[in-house]
């Protein structure tokens, strides 16, 4: 299995996941592409396609959202997994469905709800305010669910 792994990361939460799903995937079968900074390679050299983002304000990055929106026709024709990092756990799901395309859930053979963590020391002064007053958190905190990324990763690769 050929993985491509596309993502986008703010504060490097993103980038973590990311990092401890290549492992479990294996490197030597995985491409990681950070949508903030590289170009993604042709889609045609890998089977699988797993495509994922952090959520701010109940949707995941704009430029991943018009990424998969770009390149529907291609994402359907492979194995897809879909994945977000995120903070609310009571609007997970509508999160998910507000952030990718409905006929990429749909398609998607593993679909990731990986929690999220707030890092106060990379925030700036808005992003602290926001913290505080709506999801309740005045310092950093981690939420990651490793299960749920262990869970994908077997997901995808079964």
């Amino acid at each position: 299995m050929r993985a491509l792994i596309i993502y986008m990361s703010t504060h490097g939460t993103t980038e973590k996941i990311v990092d401890r799903l290549s492992t479990l995937l294996g490197y030597n079968t995985s491409t990681i592409i950070n949508l903030k900074d590289q170009d993604v390679p042709d889609l045609n050299d890998y089977d699988t396609i797993i495509i994922g983002g952090s959520v701010y304000a109940g949707k995941i990055q704009k430029k991943i959202r018009n990424y998969c929106e770009s390149n529907l026709d291609e994402l359907l024709e492979k194995q897809l997994g879909l994945f977000m990092c995120y903070m609310d756990t009571e609007n997970e799901v509508q999160e998910f469905e507000q952030s990718f395309p409905n006929e990429l859930i749909t398609h998607a053979k593993a679909k990731g709800y990986f929690g999220g963590e707030l890092d106060f020391n990379k925030m700036n002064f808005v992003e602290k305010f926001v913290a505080k007053r709506v999801i309740g958190v005045s310092k950093s905190v981690s939420r990651i669910n490793s299960q749920a990324i262990n869970h994908f990763a077997i997901q995808i690769t079964g």
